[in-house]
């Protein structure tokens, strides 16, 4: 005899879990999303890397509770441990001090921030992330050194600004500011955005006019056009604008509005400066000013993943401005990830691995990483949440099936045994499961 207690409730669970792992799924972009968003979780090491992972699985399992979310503000109270992100947020949160309170920069003051975004939303069932949360901000606004112009600087020792900054700090003092309702630490934020672009937009009437410069600034300068560091600016300023059309404090209609447009226009500059740049087997060359593809003008994964995923994001949130030929672009991206490179082998391999990228930790090095870059890894989920979610808001083509359905247009051969595969583990274990809980075990 079935003990209903003991079979009905656990079999409730499995069917909420597979809902939601079906809600997360829902459309297939034509490569094994699943095997990816493993490896970005598993491969960070560094602060940065943690943070834009912890960003990037809220935006696939909660996006609700992301700034993409209908209603973000005010920040909820959840159940953190029901929460993927904050789970893995909390685990790999070191807390310090200053800047430094979520985890040490290495040099680096902006890059904990990127965590900063996590540490809110477990602030609120957790003082300790919350006053982390409070010592990474005045340690920004305090101690870091700025710029002439003003600008925070993303070294803790020298003034200088990375495009890099534009996604760790930006997102999370706006965010923070939306939360506490503080109007003037909103409008800083927003500043900040034009101090960068002020510095680091070259003034040029090259194909990629609009895109910005990587660093510049006494130690690390780097004047190249930066595929990646463009897909931090622009995708950063995109977590700022959707921070600032949804905080319902605002009074100042009239400077949100402004902020708005200005915001909009700068991610527009960045994108448009990248599509109407040269490419490299269908991808973003890690330098967009280098048309050499055996130098550090190769086409790569990751600044064309976060290019494509902010075009999704910001087609759903300024679909005036951001139409068709944007999506269009950003669907042959995704496109181009489900297929073949020259070498004839695919660009996400039968472990989840997306390549070629550039070699984060040297970003001229002329020789691609193939073995797995954990910030790519990461922009090709963020890529796929946006696309999701363009999909869902009608504002982009379901180029591909759902979970259930025939496979996308452009699956290698490779990708399509392993997407096949998965699915019939998925569901089999499913049915399986749900069989065991209702006809086995649970008798008396």
């Amino acid at each position: 005899m079935v003990n209903l207690d003991s079979a009905i409730i656990p079999a409730i669970a499995l069917v909420t879990s597979t809902i939601a792992e079906f809600n997360t799924f829902s459309v297939a972009p034509g490569f094994g999303i699943r095997l990816v968003t493993n490896l970005a979780e598993s491969l960070p090491s560094h602060s940065w890397e943690y943070g834009a992972s912890a960003q990037a699985l809220l935006e696939l399992y909660n996006p609700e509770l992301s700034v993409y979310g209908s209603s973000p503000f005010p920040v909820p109270t959840t159940n953190s441990t029901q929460i993927r992100a904050l789970r893995y947020a909390a685990s790999n949160i070191v807390l310090g001090t200053g800047y430094s309170a979520l985890s040490k920069g290495s040099g680096a003051a902006g890059d904990p921030a990127s965590l900063g975004v996590s540490a809110v939303m477990l602030g609120k069932t957790n003082k300790t992330f919350a006053q982390a949360a409070d010592q990474t901000v005045q340690g920004l606004l305090n101690d870091v050194p700025r710029f002439s112009n003003g600008a925070i600087s993303h070294r803790a020792n020298v003034p200088e600004l990375w495009a890099d900054f534009m996604y760790m700090v930006p997102p999370f003092l706006a965010y923070y500011a939306a939360d506490k309702e503080d109007m003037q630490l909103l409008k800083d934020t927003v500043r900040q955005c034009q101090l960068y672009r002020q510095v680091l937009q070259p003034n040029t009437t090259a194909a990629y006019k609009g895109a910005w410069m990587h660093i510049i600034g006494p130690e690390s300068q780097d004047t190249g056009i930066w595929s990646t560091g463009n897909g931090w600016a622009a995708a950063g300023m995109a977590r700022v604008l959707a921070t600032v059309m949804k905080a319902s404090f605002i009074s100042d209609l009239a400077w949100k509005q402004q902020a708005v447009n200005n915001l909009t226009q700068y991610i527009k500059e960045i994108i448009d400066g990248a599509m109407n740049s040269s490419m490299d087997g269908g991808l973003l060359r890690n330098y967009l000013n280098d048309l050499n593809s055996n130098a550090h003008g190769f086409g790569e994964i990751s600044g064309s993943s976060l290019i494509a995923a902010t075009i999704y994001r910001m087609a759903v949130l300024q679909p005036q401005v951001f139409g068709s030929q944007y999506t269009a672009w950003a669907d042959k991206i995704r496109a181009t990830l489900g297929g073949q490179g020259a070498d004839g082998k695919p660009h996400i391999t039968a472990n989840g691995i997306a390549t070629p990228a550039v070699n984060p930790l040297g970003w001229q090095d002329t020789t691609p990483t193939t073995t797995g870059s954990p910030e790519g890894q990461v922009f090709v989920v963020l890529m796929y949440a946006g696309w999701r979610d363009c999909v869902k808001a009608a504002k982009c083509s379901n180029g591909s099936s759902s979970l259930g359905g025939a496979p996308a247009e452009g699956l290698s051969s490779s990708a399509l045994a392993t997407d096949h595969l998965s699915r019939r583990r998925f569901h089999g274990g499913f049915r399986r499961h749900l069989s065991q809980i209702v006809h086995g075990s649970s008798t008396s």
